[in-house]
C-alpha cells in the first residue's frame, strides 16, 4: 500500500495522490456489479477499470508487474497503512510522512530504485 503521484494517476484519480493498494490478480474478485466494469488501456501497463454506471475509478491491472491495484478508497473496510510512495520526483503535494520515497519506482519493479529526501 502507498502513494501514487505520477500525472497520470493524479489526472485519472482527479486528485493531488492517489492511494493505492497491490494485490495478485487471484486475491481480487468482484462480488458486485461485475458486469457493469469497463476497461480503458491507458498503456500495455496499465488497464484501468470503471463502473459504467456511475462512472468510478475501480482498479488498474499491471500485467507487467503480475499485480491489480485496487484504490484504496473503494475498499472501505481496509485499514490502508501506506508504506511507501511511488513517482515522488513529479509531485505536486510534498507530503512529509517519513515513509520511502522512490523517484520513479523501487529497482525490482522496473524502476531506478532511486530515493527522493523528503
Amino acid at each position: 500500500m502507498g502513494y501514487c503521484h505520477c500525472e497520470s494517476c493524479r489526472s485519472w484519480s482527479a486528485g493531488p495522490v492517489n492511494a493505492f493498494t497491490l494485490w495478485a490478480p487471484d486475491a481480487v474478485k468482484v462480488t458486485k456489479g461485475a458486469d457493469k466494469l469497463a476497461r480503458f488501456m491507458k498503456t500495455e501497463n496499465s488497464g484501468r477499470q470503471y463502473c459504467t454506471q456511475c462512472g468510478g475509478h475501480v482498479m488498474t491491472d499491471h500485467p507487467g508487474l503480475g499485480l491489480v491495484d485496487v484504490y484504496a478508497a473503494t475498499i472501505p473496510s481496509l485499514a490502508f497503512e501506506p508504506g511507501v510512495h511511488v513517482n515522488y520526483a513529479e509531485t505536486v503535494l510534498p507530503m512529509k510522512d517519513g515513509l520511502p520515497k522512490f523517484r520513479d519506482f523501487p529497482a525490482d519493479f522496473g524502476g531506478s530504485g532511486e530515493m527522493v529526501e523528503e
